[in-house]
């Protein structure tokens, strides 16, 4: 199944799709994720997108210490391009992604050189004879209803299977709006998988490791991207005024706000959400 239609997916999620596009510009990775900065940079050290790299391969290293021992199989739901797919294939597990984009399909052959099977279908359709010893969530949570991710995670486990879900949650539930408003409710997405009979293991909050990273971003896009949209928007003043004057206008109408939440984020993130990697097992006989 190809990416819906924009009209049909929330104006939150349609903003963490483009920040996940421009990421994939920025980046050049083969992981999507915000990476696991440790050590922590130092006041005032420079973030690189060489560092970045590394923290997203200490990220898949973080999530393979979580996966208990005798873990063999593993579902990846919501894959990506294939970074955490390949490093769990490269130690011994037996993977298979899952993602409803065509796009990320092509990127995710390529890092796993073709050798990890790919379902091009969204979670809340996919349909298995197989179970799974393990069912990964790495930053794809938050595009799946919680009553649909832990039935779903539920039906696709063997029985005393685990759930790991690592992503951006929100600690304050009255943030509605915004860029990071798609992202669970963090007391909401543990009381329904607790209702679908799944027992907290593990948990740790990581969102001072991940943090770095929106940083770097924003500081990427406030020296790269504001700087070329200034330069264009000058040119097109001299050449063309009229429509300078209707962009000028168009900018302060739809796209000012954005721009300005987006230079915010780090501030939105610390003030009202966490993340977090959780392991949950399902109860025998559910």
């Amino acid at each position: 199944m190809l990416k819906p239609k924009s009209s049909n997916i929330p104006k939150a999620t349609r903003y963490q799709n483009a920040a996940i596009d421009y990421y994939m510009g920025l980046t050049n990775s083969s992981y999507l994720h915000y990476g696991y900065w440790e050590p922590l940079p130092t006041p005032g050290e420079e973030l690189t997108l060489t560092c970045l790299r590394v923290a997203q391969e200490s990220y898949a290293a973080k999530l393979l210490s979580f996966i208990p021992e005798g873990t063999k199989t593993v579902l990846d739901v919501g894959c990506g391009i294939g970074g955490n797919a390949a490093y769990l294939g490269d130690r011994g597990f037996t993977v298979e992604g899952l993602a409803p984009d065509a796009l990320q399909q092509e990127r995710f052959f390529q890092n796993t050189n073709g050798q990890v099977p790919f379902y091009l279908t969204r979670f809340e359709d996919f349909h298995s004879s197989n179970s799974y010893d393990l069912v990964l969530f790495s930053e794809s949570s938050q595009y799946i209803a919680v009553d649909d991710l832990a039935q779903g995670a539920a039906d696709l486990l063997s029985n005393g299977g685990y759930l790991l879900v690592a992503d951006m949650m929100r600690s304050n539930a009255e943030y509605r709006e915004g860029i990071f408003s798609n992202c669970h409710i963090a007391s909401e997405l543990q009381a329904t998988l607790v209702q679908a009979g799944f027992k907290l293991i593990k948990t740790e909050d990581i969102s001072t490791h991940i943090a770095p990273t929106i940083d770097l971003c924003v500081d990427n896009f406030r020296t790269f991207g504001l700087s070329t949209v200034k330069y264009i928007a000058d040119v097109v003043a001299i050449a063309l005024p009229p429509l300078y004057s209707l962009g000028r206008w168009a900018f302060k109408r739809w796209l000012e706000k954005l721009v300005v939440e987006g230079l915010a984020a780090r501030t939105i993130f610390e003030s009202h959400l966490c993340y977090e990697i959780q392991l949950w097992q399902l109860s025998q006989g559910v």
